[in-house]
């Protein structure tokens, strides 16, 4: 029933050295001194005998003396003449980077007083209609201004915006300004919701696309026609949509900009639900089953608190392979609202959105469902109920049941407010 709406030179043998034949002063072999050979290829006896009688040991180590190197003093002219062309090498490398660099920065020679940057004084005259963009940061902002001739130049306004903490306050939409402002009065307007157009439009959940088409048709002047004549493969529908925009106009207050086509406007819808749905963590291979039981959760709980149980009775009927019996999708089928239950006739209605008679989940959505309604099919609450009833439709009081019998029970106070309200049921 529902409502309404170790060491490698050790290991190698390098440890140690033969000193047999070694001239520790030279550091070689005798055998290798070129005067240790005479001519005939024979040693000098003399030379033997004076180069191995020497007063020390042969291990006792000799000091060294090695001629000490004259340091050459350089000219003072080729030194300071280094150093002013190492100089010159900095010099130049900076230039050549601030050259490449110029253009990638803002030109701040106007904070020094010497040449600020042109812009013109007072309210300025007439209406200019200015569309500020989402996103848009001062330095777009005061471009676009520049362009419309609502500010003498971006630089100006740059610089009034970075000095001011509210300009993070300007919102996106449209704006009325004038041609000709200083860009402090540019700025001011900006800040002043008077001036911003407001062409907003609420979409509640639980919506059927054509009451969607319809409150937009409303707010924005287009025609019912035009929204269904929207080809749904322009519109970036997740895969899981199956080229059905229902369930997929994610209900929230909209502000569109006057020139915005139904094309542009239901494209913005299916991004942003696209952006919730992706916040709320719902995996890609489950968002078609999730976006289904939403939209049922969403067409028959009235109160936030009653939606994660809900999806509870889903899940367990599903469980059970017993029909769902969701008197929403029945309101879905014949697109009637206004009645808290279903007749005999359309619940005996063939057609595969009929939970009373096929058992599973309906084959797509049933109607746009909310953040609320996504999470709770997402996270169902703990319970073993199977059976819900609103007992009252005005107040949205909604009764669970784990048995049939209680659910019976429960169904009465339900017949007793119909008794009182015939015409609604």
């Amino acid at each position: 029933m529902s409502r309404p709406p170790a060491d490698e030179w050790t290991r190698h043998g390098h440890g140690h050295r033969d000193t047999a034949g070694w001239h520790e002063t030279t550091g070689a072999h005798l055998e290798d001194h070129p005067l240790y050979h005479d001519e005939h290829g024979e040693h000098d006896p003399s030379l033997a005998d004076d180069v191995l009688a020497q007063p020390h040991d042969v291990h006792e180590e000799v000091p060294q003396f090695r001629p000490r190197r004259r340091r050459r003093r350089r000219s003072p002219v080729v030194r300071w003449g280094a150093i002013l062309v190492a100089v010159a090498v900095v010099i130049a490398g900076g230039f050549v980077a601030v050259r490449g660099l110029s253009g990638l920065l803002p030109d701040f020679s106007f904070l020094g007083g010497s040449s600020a940057p042109e812009d013109y004084e007072g309210e300025g005259t007439g209406e200019v209609t200015v569309e500020i963009p989402q996103g848009a940061g001062g330095g777009q902002i005061g471009q676009i201004l520049a362009e419309e001739g609502v500010v003498a130049s971006a630089q100006a306004f740059t610089a009034v915006a970075a000095a001011d903490p509210r300009s993070t306050q300007i919102q996106p939409g449209t704006y009325t300004m004038a041609s000709r402002m200083s860009s402090t009065a540019a700025l001011d307007r900006l800040l002043d919701p008077a001036y911003r157009q407001v062409n907003g439009v609420t979409i509640r959940e639980g919506l059927w696309k054509e009451e969607v088409f319809a409150l937009l048709a409303e707010a924005t002047g287009h025609a019912v026609e035009d929204y269904e004549a929207v080809d749904p493969e322009t519109l970036g529908l997740p895969e899981a949509a199956n080229g059905e925009v229902e369930g997929y106009l994610f209900p929230d207050t909209y502000e569109f900009p006057p020139d915005a086509t139904p094309q542009e406007q239901l494209r913005t819808m299916v991004s942003h639900g696209k952006k919730v749905i992706e916040q709320l963590g719902v995996p890609e291979d489950r968002l078609e089953r999730v976006m289904i039981v939403a939209s049922i959760v969403q067409g028959e709980a009235a109160a936030s608190e009653d939606l994660p149980k809900v999806a509870t009775v889903i899940e367990n009927r599903l469980e059970d392979g017993d029909p769902l019996g969701m008197d929403s999708t029945i309101h879905f089928m014949f697109k009637e609202r206004g009645r808290a239950g279903t007749t005999d006739a359309q619940r005996s209605t063939e057609d595969p959105y009929n939970t009373y008679l096929n058992t599973g989940l309906p084959p797509g959505p049933i109607n746009s469902p909310g953040a609320d309604a996504i999470k709770a099919a997402l996270d169902p609450a703990e319970g073993e109920w199977r059976y819900f009833v609103t007992v009252n439709p005005d107040s949205g009081e909604t009764v669970f049941a784990e048995t049939y019998a209680e659910h019976l029970e429960n169904q009465k106070q339900f017949q007793e407010w119909c008794r009182e309200n015939e015409d609604r049921c």
